[in-house]
């Protein structure tokens, strides 16, 4: 989705709720306040009515999702209304709610806000005009957060699939490595799950995978695609992508916490990794966990040369190298488990989905260019 897309979405989303009657529930157990309430606030919106809380949260399960605001009275049979709106703010706490009371009982008041969200309270006798007013503040908060929420969620969109976008565009640089970093990520996830880690953590490892080889955007091309092996003054240059992917990756905002992550994805557990030389865990998690993925994935790949590894050879060499070039703890664990490892390799498209956070509640197709065949038949 490109900024003007979404600009459009946002504006035409604006405008549907602008022009759209939002829909009031009034609650209140006497006939002639009901109707009184009605006659206020009829014409301007949909009208829903209920006679006391148990009836009232009858129609918020049926219809909630359509009703923007309540106005309540506060004494009512079977139920209270702050009992009520207590009850509604469990389940809908997006619904703008409104509290009418004969009587000035600051318990109730602060039950009121505390519990129920409450957004005003209006004494009885009320002016229709200072109802009318009420529900007009009420109904502009709600729309207004309803916004918010459509807006973050399309900007959370837009920034995922602007990450993969970069991703994607990294690893096509290099026709042997399409799909590296995805594979690098779905790896790294799939450890990181069985951590129990929480999903923020989550979604940064997913981020930091995905952008893991940034850095390599500023590696000549023939230095990058070689056919053959590297000299000591390439292989110097090669070896700047961790230091420079930090460089550009700390300078956005939001990515600054993966910065380090992305720089120590080549360090070593005994302290002979680069481009610090940092040893054991004064390497951060993230950092290790990439590791062991970006180098699974590197051995089961073909490169200029040599062929491909299998999986079981490329397991078997990650546990030769625990405890000197892996965290020995994450590397046994990624031993373990090696069977979810091949299935993902075998169909990243598939599996990736299952594991990502990012990728949650958003339609993102794996565009099949980035799968190599190559890659899936080891």
């Amino acid at each position: 989705m490109s900024s003007g897309d979404l600009k459009e979405s946002l504006e035409s989303i604006v405008n549907l709720s602008n022009n759209e009657k939002q829909t009031v529930l009034i609650v209140d157990d006497e006939e002639n306040n009901l109707q009184l309430l009605k006659r206020t606030l009829r014409g301007a919106y949909n009208i829903l009515t209920a006679h006391n809380g148990i009836e009232a949260l009858e129609v918020v399960k049926t219809k909630g999702d359509d009703i923007s605001l309540i106005v309540s009275d506060q004494k009512m049979p079977v139920m209270e209304g702050t009992e009520f709106l207590k009850e509604v703010n469990k389940t809908n706490p997006q619904i703008i709610k409104i509290l009418l009371t004969g009587h000035v009982d600051t318990d109730i008041i602060v039950s009121a806000i505390n519990d129920c969200n409450l957004f005003q309270y209006i004494l009885k006798p009320f002016e229709p005009e200072e109802l009318k007013i009420a529900v007009e503040s009420g109904i502009d908060k709600y729309v207004l957060a309803s916004h918010n929420k459509i807006f973050y969620t399309e900007l959370r969109e837009l920034f995922y699939k602007t990450i993969r976008a970069i991703s994607n565009a990294l690893d096509t640089r290099d026709s042997y490595t399409n799909g590296h970093s995805l594979r690098v990520t779905l790896y790294s996830m799939i450890l990181a799950r069985e951590l129990k880690l929480d999903d923020k953590y989550l979604e940064d490892i997913e981020i930091a995978g995905l952008l893991h080889d940034i850095g390599k955007i500023v590696i000549p091309q023939n230095i990058l695609c070689k056919n053959g092996k590297l000299t000591d003054e390439e292989f110097l240059v090669m070896k700047s992508h961790p230091s420079k992917g930090e460089k550009i990756v700390i300078n956005i905002k939001k990515l600054n916490k993966i910065s380090a992550w992305v720089k120590t994805h080549h360090e070593k557990w005994d302290g002979t990794g680069y481009p610090d030389r940092l040893k054991g865990e004064e390497i951060p998690l993230a950092g290790r966990i990439i590791a062991l993925a970006d180098t699974y994935d590197a051995m089961t790949s073909t490169r200029p040369y040599r062929t491909a590894l299998s999986h079981e050879t490329a397991i078997n060499e990650i546990k030769r190298c625990l405890g000197t070039q892996f965290d020995p703890k994450l590397g046994e664990l990624f031993v373990s488990l090696s069977d979810k490892i091949d299935e993902a390799r075998k169909n990243p498209e598939a599996v990736y989905m299952k594991y990502s956070i990012l990728g949650k509640n958003i339609d993102f197709k794996i565009p099949s260019e980035f799968m190599p065949a190559s890659q899936t038949k080891v």
